[in-house]
């Protein structure tokens, strides 16, 4: 388990240091410069994805502090010079940072939140950054995926045991809340973020007991309200659901308690679930909530509903909290722009010959165009910081690596999705509770069209450069062509 008093402000990669050393050294400390966060791929071959992971970054760059221990540990390595080690003492963050709110769908090379700060400050927070927003995101976009599987069922996250470290239950619990799901098995991210948590019995239970009846009625007994019987201990249609029956009706119906359930964690869920629902009816147990677990992921709940499974609620564990069919989200942190000694911006650029690792350089608005006549999301549009949108002309737009493909809008409502997050190292922006995000989330998928939610070979949304910036981004690649 990790120190209570640990100084996050070291989790950095050790290169930010010596970067950082050197740009003190070569008098670039005071250079202001801007750094984009963005993500080339969407997980699963997705549509999209969801920003998550903002609150953590503000408690982080709140402490940003270098302690005593730290400075020693450092001088202990012989390759900083005193002059940077007394600038560390005295560190703290006092740039501005702009982002795109928790909650908000976004997509391949638009920036999720960006940067500007002296090249030290901004460089010694790369790490964090990313190591959150990505983590969240991807568990965020996950859960999302599920949840939409699930066609409005209960999702609960169920995956703490088998989560990479303590943070990866705790904080993905908070990313799946935000995704959509119901609630939690993780007890702590209740305490500590409000995510409902929740649960019943493992087979431990039952197996404590003489008999599976007993276990369930001693169960319905101390808790009559919401009881959750697991019945796929021993054998779930000969005995498991008929125990649960008779415990149902020999405890819970003299108290007139209809709100129950039963929850299988193995066996052929779509068969098993119809049946159990049949014996549950035909006792009149109409009201019953069916729930299952058992290595679940979006595919097998699509599978399970479309074979006429009966499931009122998905406990999802070890595929969502690890996002195992792709457990890396891939943000970056690129350089995207300096400001020489009289404040003018110089456009910076990465090329590659993989040209999806391109970047878009400048400092940047993101804006997302909704049209008026549906509310749907029609494009996202990225300009220079100094450019406007004018949502009552047409615009034409097109796509940065095949300017080919174009597309013309026009009827739309330009929204500016970045917001200010800092301002001269002051937070200037005001949390909103994390009700409040997963709301704002389900809101703003509800403006994707359905062919961009597809699980396979989603339409793929336009995000597109203005003519300033697709000039910029040409003049840079051709100059470095020479």
């Amino acid at each position: 388990m990790l120190r209570s008093d640990l100084n996050l402000t070291m989790l950095c990669d050790f290169y930010e240091l010596t970067m950082g050393n050197g740009y003190f050294e070569s008098g670039l400390k005071d250079q202001v410069t801007y750094f984009d966060v963005f993500y080339r791929n969407v997980p699963d071959n997705g549509g999209f994805a969801i920003a998550a992971g903002l609150e953590q970054v503000i408690e982080y760059i709140e402490n940003l502090h270098f302690s005593d221990e730290d400075i020693a540990y450092l001088r202990g390595r012989n390759l900083f010079s005193e002059g940077f080690l007394d600038y560390l003492r005295d560190f703290r963050f006092t740039g501005d940072i702009y982002a795109v709110p928790e909650g908000t769908p976004v997509f391949p090379k638009e920036p999720i939140l960006t940067v500007r700060a002296t090249a030290i400050q901004a460089q010694l927070i790369e790490t964090f950054l990313l190591l959150s927003l990505n983590h969240q995101s991807l568990i965020a976009t996950k859960a999302n995926r599920v949840v939409r599987a699930a066609q409005g069922r209960t999702v609960l996250e169920f995956g703490s045991r088998r989560a990479q470290g303590a943070d990866g239950a705790i904080l993905g619990a908070r990313a799946a809340y935000i995704g959509g799901c119901n609630g939690t098995a993780c007890t702590i991210s209740d305490q500590l973020y409000g995510v409902y948590a929740g649960g019943t019995m493992a087979h431990s239970w039952i197996q404590m007991f003489d008999s599976q009846y007993e276990a369930f009625k001693t169960y319905c007994q101390l808790y009559p309200h919401g009881a959750t019987l697991l019945v796929d201990t021993y054998n779930t249609l000969k005995s498991g659901v008929p125990d649960a029956i008779r415990a149902f009706n020999e405890v819970l119906k003299p108290l007139g308690i209809t709100d129950c359930g039963i929850r299988l964690d193995s066996g052929d869920m779509a068969y098993l679930t119809r049946m159990a629902r049949k014996m549950l009816d035909d006792a009149g147990w109409t009201g019953c909530k069916i729930s299952v677990s058992n290595a679940l992921d979006e595919y097998l709940v699509q599978d399970l509903l479309r074979q006429g499974a009966c499931i009122d609620m998905f406990g999802v564990g070890e595929r969502l909290i690890t996002a195992r069919s792709e457990p890396v989200f891939g943000g970056v942190y690129k350089l995207a722009a300096v400001e020489d000694e009289a404040g003018n911006l110089i456009p910076k650029i990465k090329i590659s010959e993989n040209v999806g690792k391109i970047t878009n350089p400048h400092f940047k608005k993101l804006y997302r165009f909704y049209g008026n006549n549906t509310g749907k999301a029609i494009a996202d549009y990225l300009c220079v910081y100094d450019e406007t949108v004018d949502d009552s002309q047409t615009l034409r737009i097109f796509d940065p690596d095949a300017p080919w493909k174009t597309k013309t809008v026009y009827n739309f409502t330009a929204k500016e999705l970045q917001v200010p997050i800092f301002k001269a190292g002051k937070l200037v922006y005001k949390l909103p509770t994390l009700e409040e995000i997963r709301t704002y989330c389900m809101q703003q998928i509800d403006t994707l069209w359905d062919e961009v939610k597809r699980f396979d070979n989603p339409h793929v949304y336009y995000v597109d450069l203005s003519q300033k910036l697709w000039d910029i981004r040409y003049n840079l690649l051709k100059g470095c062509g020479e």
